[in-house]
């Protein structure tokens, strides 16, 4: 248990391919991920990464606020556990909530 805000960081990144393909998402939030990229191949820093711990500490602020703040849309791309994904790209998929009630199947097979 202690290691599930690990799987639920790396489920957001993992979903972060897909969130910039997407041609509904605004150009806004695309460009803070691209941003965020930028800022972290950079060699210009707030703090500079020759200082031992600090030196990264910057890019994994900046990175876990943009990751908190997409939180939502990044987790309705992520792939569930135990699926590759593969088998749904390239085709839409339908979520299709139903429920059945006994009583009317009941009469119409009476």
């Amino acid at each position: 248990m202690r290691f599930l805000w690990f799987a639920v960081l790396g489920r957001r990144i993992r979903a972060i391919p897909s969130f910039l393909k997407d041609k509904t998402v605004p150009m806004r939030k695309k460009a803070l991920v691209v941003f965020g990229f930028i800022y972290l191949i950079l060699p210009v820093d707030l703090i500079p990464p020759v200082i031992p711990v600090f030196g990264f500490l910057d890019d994994a602020v900046l990175w876990l606020f943009i990751l908190y703040y997409l939180r939502e849309e990044l987790d309705r791309y992520a792939v569930p556990s135990g699926s590759s994904g593969k088998e749904f790209r390239g085709r839409d998929v339908i979520d299709v909530d139903f429920t059945v009630n006994e009583e009317e199947d009941n009469e119409n097979n009476v």
